[in-house]
């Protein structure tokens, strides 16, 4: 009797030792081009050959001019689960003066326009290179510190994430949202562009839990940061 007890604490322990251990991350795939709003001068553009289903977002111009601060896009996210979560976009930033956007999430940022207040909480410093590449979005602050920027969201539900032009010519193809916060690199964050189902998942607004299965309509959870 006393072994059978022992071999039954055993088995649960193990068991919960797996499910822990085998938590999985949220991950949600974002396409740029298939933004709720598209505000211009941002435009969607074509690239066939290298971006993800041939199209990117930006403010049209040439590298090295700057310019920029109207225009921007902004994405309708329903996380399934309350939370700290980080970003990734897959970009190109061409020189010095092509490699910023600005970055709002809400409700977990404040209802601000840093378009207009030029706060540097909000300004992406975005890796450079004129390949497509992944980049964690930073706080780029003023005395050139780069830091890996996380939001908490104290429940599920909708919430809008906001990219707004700051130079001119900076590209985004593609964004990756995980609650993996730890992730020192791309891979490690597991970042992946969407897939033909992640596409289906945003353009009719669905959710999806940690393991990737589709839980509810945005519909349902709208409510939920009124």
């Amino acid at each position: 009797m006393e072994s059978n007890i022992i071999v039954s604490m055993l088995v649960l322990t193990i068991g919960l030792l797996i499910t822990v251990g085998l938590q999985a991350d949220v991950e949600i795939a974002l396409e740029a081009e298939l933004a709720n709003t598209i505000q211009a001068p941002m435009v969607i553009a074509d690239d066939e050959n290298l971006a993800s289903d041939g199209k990117y977002i930006w403010a049209p111009g040439e590298p090295a001019t700057g310019g920029g601060g109207t225009g921007w896009a902004e994405f309708i996210i329903n996380i399934p689960e309350a939370g700290k979560y980080a970003l990734w976009g897959h970009v190109i930033a061409w020189d010095g003066n092509s490699d910023s956007f600005w970055v709002t999430w809400q409700p977990a940022d404040p209802n601000e326009n840093p378009q207009a207040t030029n706060n540097n909480q909000f300004r992406w410093s975005v890796a450079g290179g004129n390949a497509w590449h992944w980049d964690r979005i930073n706080h780029w602050l003023d005395n050139n510190d780069r830091l890996d920027r996380e939001w908490d969201f104290d429940k599920p539900g909708e919430t809008v994430l906001r990219i707004g032009v700051r130079e001119d010519a900076t590209k985004l193809d593609a964004i990756f949202v995980t609650s993996n916060t730890k992730a020192a690199n791309a891979a490690q964050a597991n970042a992946r562009l969407p897939t033909d189902a992640d596409r289906k998942l945003q353009d009719e607004g669905l959710v999806v839990d940690a393991k990737g299965k589709v839980t509810t309509t945005w519909g349902s959870l709208k409510q939920a940061y009124k």
